[in-house]
């Protein structure tokens, strides 16, 4: 399946591709919170990464994304894998250490940046100045998110765990991008997503999985795998293939943004002024970059 030269309106849609990506995976954290008893962290991760990596080889195959597709084993293929993996594993490992509120601000704030700055030596990409602005504004909107959690705890080596899930996303949308580049994204995501699956089994064979056998862990985990990971994943990778690695990360701040509001509306959470004033930040930073999506240079 050859890729086309994509025209100006469809590379127009990749940013908000990716904010439906990332407004998919902002319910995360409110399907984690109506799932049984002994749901651990790290197997509800494995379990997601295993149900979401081989629906999209379902979905890839049906669309025969592979058709025509070879030399799949790579080493772009093999770090994008790699870095996924890690991520579950390390924002999994660092928010058990320092807290969900810390945890979540150092992964999720630090991937845009650590993206930004391999941008330049991996691909070339320069984030311009809008970049910078609306990375700032929507971390510091994050920061502010955090902190009205109240939810605040200090540890060395959780902070160094969730810069790891940072830098460990930052990775895998880099190496991802250049697949996109020469493959089919349907086809892209599947590979990705059965290789990261593969190396967390040891996770989910070790791991008590009981909590799969109630009813309401099992929508919990086809809601994680099918909704979460497969579609939100389908559609970042097709937004990603059309926008700068940068500037798709930040993009991907619509997450905590989507979380915060789920808990207010679904959960019943109260917030302060402090909360919405995050709010507000993050989605001015969000609308500053989506208005320019395609820039990449400064002055």
């Amino acid at each position: 399946m050859p890729i086309t030269k994509l025209s100006r309106p469809n590379r127009q849609s990749g940013p908000w591709l990716v904010l439906a990506a990332a407004v998919l995976w902002g319910t995360t954290g409110t399907a984690q919170a109506f799932a049984p008893e002994g749901a651990q962290p790290a197997s509800v991760g494995a379990v997601r990464l295993v149900v979401g990596g081989f629906t999209l080889l379902l979905f890839a195959i049906v669309r025969g994304a592979f058709r025509g597709q070879k030399q799949w084993l790579s080493s772009a293929t093999v770090t994008a894998a790699v870095g996924i993996a890690l991520y579950q594993l390390c924002f999994f490992a660092g928010v058990a250490r320092t807290g969900v509120a810390a945890g979540t601000i150092v992964a999720i704030g630090s991937a845009p940046i650590f993206a930004g700055l391999l941008g330049l030596p991996v691909r070339g990409e320069r984030p311009g100045w809008r970049w910078g602005i609306a990375t700032a504004l929507a971390v510091l909107g994050c920061a502010f998110l955090i902190a009205d959690s109240g939810e605040i705890r200090v540890n060395l080596s959780g902070i160094l765990l969730a810069l790891g899930a940072g830098l460990a996303y930052a990775t895998y949308a880099l190496a991802s991008k250049g697949l996109l580049e020469k493959q089919p994204p349907e086809a892209v995501m599947a590979i990705v997503f059965c290789l990261g699956a593969i190396l967390l089994f040891p996770v989910l064979v070790t791991s008590n999985l009981n909590w799969i056998t109630i009813p309401r862990g099992l929508g919990v985990a086809l809601h994680l795998g099918l909704v979460t990971t497969a579609l939100a994943y389908i559609f970042f990778a097709r937004g990603l293939r059309l926008i700068p690695v940068a500037t798709a990360v930040t993009l991907s701040l619509a997450e905590p943004l989507t979380a915060a509001l789920l808990g207010l509306v679904v959960l019943g959470e109260q917030h302060t002024p402090l909360a919405f004033l995050g709010i507000g930040l993050i989605l001015s930073g969000l609308l500053l970059l989506s208005a320019n999506p395609l820039n990449q240079r400064v002055f």
